[in-house]
């Protein structure tokens, strides 16, 4: 019996011992707690401060910083971003870098050092500006960018969906010259809608082995359109005979325009010119006897204008906006224009999507 009891003390002690153990790891999380909650806070912490809004009231400035204002597809975004601000009542600055990033920079100071409550920029150089950009949201001034590709936390970026812009472009235009031929490209690089765009149209010669580019070319300039229309016409004296060249790809109207001209001049107009965007003019031209220009994928800028202004204020008054804006580009042909002239505003009479998704 003592034995026996002798036997038992030491399994009482280790059943003692293992409850006490469980007690104390109940206390503590255990390593799969810890990596649950690790992510959580970490998410806490780097969960940007909401701004608190400001009333917008006649008081409120906002500045507009713009690579440029030249074209009269800019022409127009300006005035989307001036009408939108004077229905609202406040304060707009409008500053024209002339296609100069050191300006654009000088003038994103500029509007910080003013304490503007809003700040909208128009294209440029993201490794330009992003410094600036930075400064203003630790600053508390919101950003609204427009066409340029800012990867800072806290700015919205609007865009006009440049990869459906060339695409729409790019399947009328190798529809309409059944996929084969020899074609000339106007582009220029560094521009973030100029680069998606150009990603589109890699592709798309790709897809189209028997359509071959014989040239490319492009600038942007004080005067893009007429560089575009000397260089054009340079090429077309390298390619005298009609069915040298089949189509010009122009994902700008400033160069839609310049190869236009180029065309009408030499009486090439068997060649067909497909571009981006649309103004007033270039409907004209559009539009004109014999044109070659036959399609154009665009969003009215007046628009964007008008909706970056909208944003811009809604995230000064403290509101939820998105990350990302995006517009739906609409193709426009020449075949759906009447005989007689007409400016975008009447766009949408004669091109149904035009009115339903501006």
């Amino acid at each position: 019996m003592k034995k026996s009891k002798k036997m038992l003390w030491p399994l009482t002690l280790l059943v003692l011992l293992i409850f006490a153990l469980t007690a104390c790891t109940k206390e503590q999380p255990s390593l799969n707690e810890k990596a649950q909650a690790a992510p959580a806070q970490q998410a806490a912490s780097a969960k940007p401060v909401q701004q608190e809004g400001k009333k917008v009231t006649k008081d409120t400035k906002i500045a507009l910083i713009s690579e440029f204002t030249s074209g009269t597809h800019a022409a127009q975004y300006i005035t989307g971003v001036t009408k939108a601000a004077k229905k609202a009542g406040v304060q707009l600055s409008v500053s024209d870098s002339n296609n100069d990033q050191s300006k654009m920079a000088a003038y994103l100071d500029t509007a910080i050092n003013q304490n503007v409550d809003g700040i909208m920029i128009d294209h440029g150089r993201a490794e330009t500006l992003e410094p600036g950009v930075k400064r203003a949201i630790a600053k508390g001034i919101p950003v609204i960018a427009t066409d340029v590709e800012l990867k800072v936390e806290g700015v919205t970026t609007i865009d006009q969906d440049d990869y459906m812009l060339a695409l729409q472009g790019l399947k009328q235009m190798m529809q309409d010259i059944n996929g084969k031929g020899n074609i000339v490209y106007a582009f220029v690089g560094g521009f973030a809608p100029m680069e998606k765009r150009d990603s589109i149209y890699k592709i798309m010669m790709n897809r189209y082995p028997d359509v071959k580019q014989i040239a490319t070319f492009g600038s942007a300039t004080d005067n893009t359109s007429l560089d575009t229309q000397n260089k054009m016409a340079a090429v077309l004296k390298q390619y005298p005979n009609k069915g040298d060249i089949a189509a010009v790809w122009a994902p700008w109207d400033e160069f839609a325009k310049g190869v236009t001209r180029a065309i009408k001049e030499a009486g090439r107009d068997e060649i067909k010119v497909y571009g981006v965007d649309l103004s007033d003019e270039d409907l004209q031209m559009m539009q004109a006897k014999n044109s070659p220009w036959k399609a154009s994928a665009a969003v009215n800028p007046a628009s964007v204008g008008e909706k970056q202004v909208d944003l811009l204020l809604k995230k000064i008054s403290g509101q939820e906006i998105p990350r990302y804006y995006s517009f739906d580009p609409v193709l426009v042909k020449q075949t759906d224009l009447p005989n007689q002239t007409i400016n975008m505003d009447q766009l949408s009479q004669y091109v149904e999507e035009w009115g339903k998704k501006e």
